[in-house]
């Protein structure tokens, strides 16, 4: 079982709580640029605001998860004021490039006939449109991309266990239940993700999927 941490500090910080959850186990990871959007009443509580972000990704393996969370939390302790927010989902599934793991939902995966799979893939910049082609093609309606960068430094040469390419683009896309499977292979089998290290799949149920706007 899996692990999808998600660390949400002010920009510029995501580097060194990386290296905190890498020294505590967490095999590699994704940062994407955001901003917060909150007031400031808000801010005060949760440490968002109309300011710069990193968000941290990075799946790790249940039986670290605790540790990961101690090293982030006590690196966290050495900033001044609030330093961000931290939270996991349980994973499905996690799928590295280059493998054939078989992705099938278990009945504790859903809850009822409308739940949806969060698929999310993270691949090397200039592939996610492939990836989106290729679940569209197994019954997926649509996407979103979001550019990022692996957490590796020059020098390094592993991410994962293999060959690092610093530019990454993560597509998010909600599939039916009875569709994710088709959709995880079809994105699994393309040859742009034969080779290891040029990618990796990972999924959570989405729960109260509501479409928005005017029916």
């Amino acid at each position: 079982m899996f692990k999808l941490m998600t660390v949400i500090v002010p920009s510029g910080q995501g580097d060194a709580i990386y290296q905190a959850a890498k020294d505590a186990g967490a095999p590699g990871g994704t940062i994407i640029p955001g901003r917060g959007t909150a007031p400031s009443s808000v801010l005060s509580l949760l440490g968002f605001g109309d300011s710069s972000k990193e968000i941290l990704l990075t799946v790790v393996p249940e039986n670290v998860e605790a540790a990961v969370r101690e090293e982030i939390i006590e690196e966290c302790q050495k900033k001044k004021g609030r330093a961000g927010v931290l939270f996991t989902i349980d994973t499905n599934a996690f799928i590295k490039s280059g493998s054939k793991s078989n992705f099938s939902l278990e009945e504790k995966s859903m809850p009822n006939n409308n739940s949806y799979q969060m698929i999310n893939v993270i691949v090397n910049k200039g592939y996610a449109e492939d990836a989106m082609a290729a679940a569209r093609s197994a019954g997926a309606g649509g996407g979103t991309v979001v550019g990022g960068r692996g957490t590796a430094k020059e020098g390094d040469e592993k991410f994962f266990g293999v060959e690092i390419v610093p530019e990454k683009e993560m597509l998010i896309i909600l599939a039916p239940n009875d569709k994710a499977p088709a959709v995880v292979e079809a994105i699994q089998n393309l040859e742009c993700l034969s080779k290891g290290g040029s990618g990796v799949i990972f999924t959570a149920t989405a729960n109260d999927f509501s479409l928005l706007g005017k029916k």
